[in-house]
């Protein structure tokens, strides 16, 4: 039986990217070796990932990882922002 060789779709490969990125922001903010700035960009890469609803149950898992992801990163942008001004 021949093995499927066809290509993920555009959709699916940013959904992948955008979810590999949530660790990245998330440990970049954590260690502070990431500026918020970066971090905000690289959310909004996530956020734009999300325009389109995924066709596939793999684009949903992902989806929503990367929701939950970019919840996070703001609450840890929002917390970071608060102990700065404090």
């Amino acid at each position: 039986m021949p093995a499927n060789t066809e290509s993920p779709s555009p959709a699916l490969n940013r959904l992948r990217a955008a979810a590999a990125l949530i660790p990245i922001i998330e440990t970049g903010l954590a260690d502070a070796k990431l500026s918020a700035e970066r971090a905000a960009s690289m959310s909004s890469f996530c956020e734009w990932a999300l325009e389109h609803e995924p066709e596939t149950s793999e684009g949903r898992r992902l989806a929503e990882l990367i929701r939950h992801g970019v919840a996070k990163i703001k609450q840890l942008q929002s917390s970071s922002h608060t102990e700065q001004t404090d």
